[in-house]
């Protein structure tokens, strides 16, 4: 598992962190994804694409999975 740290930010729009841990190669292809219902959030299905994404959270994408920490 990944973790993916917020660095004093209250939170992270969910297409943006695939991109930065590089899942994504572009904010375009994230936002497809998230579309296409293949993103999941705390174990469920996420389609919004600027999802705020906060400390303590888990995404799942393409059996990678990314633990945000503070």
């Amino acid at each position: 598992m990944q973790v993916f740290k917020l660095e004093g930010k209250p939170f992270i729009p969910l297409c943006d962190i695939l991109k930065r841990v590089g899942l994504c190669q572009t904010g375009g292809h994230a936002k497809t994804v998230i579309a296409d219902g293949l993103v999941k959030v705390d174990n469920e299905i996420e389609l919004r694409k600027r999802c705020k994404i906060k400390e303590g959270q888990i995404i799942e994408f393409e059996g990678q999975r990314i633990k945000i920490e503070a």
